[in-house]
């Protein structure tokens, strides 16, 4: 993995490349995924792999589902990209300990650079970052915005200062504080109401506990496509609310009055329009999905198959995971593999089985720490948000 620093600048120029938006929800005949796949990368994420990532467009990059492996975290050069504005100039990283991030809603609220946050504190933490759209190509009411299937998610180490320690060396938190905002720093196009583009989004104040404001990611420099210098990492919590480029950090009495916050990625029901008092997109609840054996990757072979993927609780372990190799009839309990990484990081699954010639239906379910146990269906929604139903993330595999 090239370190961000180390990059040619033209791979890193930010996406001066103009965002396009995401792209409409397309039609998932084979003919059309050759023509997504076909996509180059966008040049400030030139240094990925593009063997393992599907290009929706130049703001949303999807990992293949063929390409996380057996192995707990997602290299950088495979993670998913969701852009909601076009990133900032490359050059922020050109001194990166010259950023600052305004700290706000405490008892001393102060201006810190990204070198005197490194001065309180270091804290390394594993968690699954995951766009809530994810899943959203399952949907068959085609809700706009990109078709993910299982790609807009990846688990990641995220080194950085604790909120809760820049939050007591600041003071502490100042009276009625109800929420932890973020603000991003990318440029905001001229002509509209700020309110209207700007990427800020507020959480329950109990994130601040976990949350990090993060320099490095899987032991390098933030790279540019994913947020760097700083980015807040809110474990357990959905990816929007991980704040790339974030400038300002603020424990606020009411949540942001950004319409991304206000209107943007609420769970409204079908056939209504988003509104504030709607459920925000939050935290994450108990998912899996098996990664193999899958057709793409080759002829499946009669006889024993190690059937493997990945699953996460949000904000709560995982406690286990079963599987079926017949559509959801029948279940067997699979072993979770590989090191624990904590209670934010999926865990790998894996279970033997024997699968003889014909078609078959291989799914996941799992089980968070608390009891939960992962739907068979999901909460149909405006925006396709939160699809953690383990009948669409099923696969079908032709046994030869």
């Amino acid at each position: 993995m090239k370190n961000a620093l180390s990059m040619p600048r033209r791979h890193m120029l930010a996406g001066s490349a103009a965002a396009l938006g995401a792209l409409g929800m397309a039609s998932w005949s084979g003919l059309a995924r050759a023509q997504v796949a076909a996509k180059p990368l966008p040049a400030y994420a030139g240094w990925k792999d593009p063997k393992a990532l599907i290009v929706h467009s130049s703001s949303t990059l999807e990992t293949r589902r063929s390409a996380f492996g057996t192995s707990v975290i997602t290299p950088t050069s495979q993670l998913y990209v969701r852009n909601n504005l076009p990133a900032p100039d490359a050059a922020i990283l050109d001194n990166r300990d010259a950023w600052t991030v305004a700290i706000e809603g405490v008892k001393n609220p102060r201006v810190l650079t990204l070198a005197e946050l490194k001065t309180l504190g270091v804290e390394t933490v594993a968690t699954v970052l995951q766009c809530s759209g994810n899943g959203r190509g399952f949907f068959p009411s085609k809700p706009s915005g990109t078709p993910w299937s299982v790609g807009a998610a990846g688990c990641a180490l995220w080194s950085g200062v604790p909120v809760r320690q820049v939050v007591a060396a600041l003071g502490g938190a100042a009276e009625g504080m109800a929420y932890l905002t973020g603000t991003g720093g990318e440029k905001l196009p001229e002509g509209v109401d700020p309110l209207s583009v700007l990427v800020e989004r507020s959480v329950p104040i109990k994130a601040l506990e976990d949350a990090v404001l993060a320099w490095e990611l899987n032991g390098e420099p933030i790279p540019l496509a994913h947020g760097g210098p700083v980015r807040l990492i809110v474990p357990g919590y959905q990816g929007v609310n991980n704040i790339k480029y974030v400038k300002r950090l603020a424990l606020t009495r009411e949540q942001s009055a950004a319409r991304i916050m206000s209107h943007g990625y609420r769970m409204s029901p079908p056939g209504t329009k988003a509104s504030p008092e709607q459920p925000s997109v939050w935290e994450m609840t108990v998912k899996s999905w098996i990664n193999g054996p899958l057709s793409e990757q080759g002829p499946v072979k009669a006889g024993l198959v190690q059937v493997h993927g990945v699953a996460f609780g949000g904000t709560r372990a995982v406690q286990g995971v079963e599987v079926s190799a017949d559509g959801g009839k029948t279940w067997q309990k699979a072993q979770l593999v590989g090191p624990d990484l904590g209670r934010f990081a999926w865990r790998q699954f894996v279970l033997p089985v024997q699968l003889a010639a014909g078609t078959h239906v291989l799914a996941s379910r799992a089980t968070d720490a608390a009891g939960n146990v992962q739907p068979a269906e999901r909460e149909e929604n405006l925006g396709g948000y939160n699809n953690t139903s383990w009948r669409d993330h099923a696969v079908t595999v032709t046994v030869a």
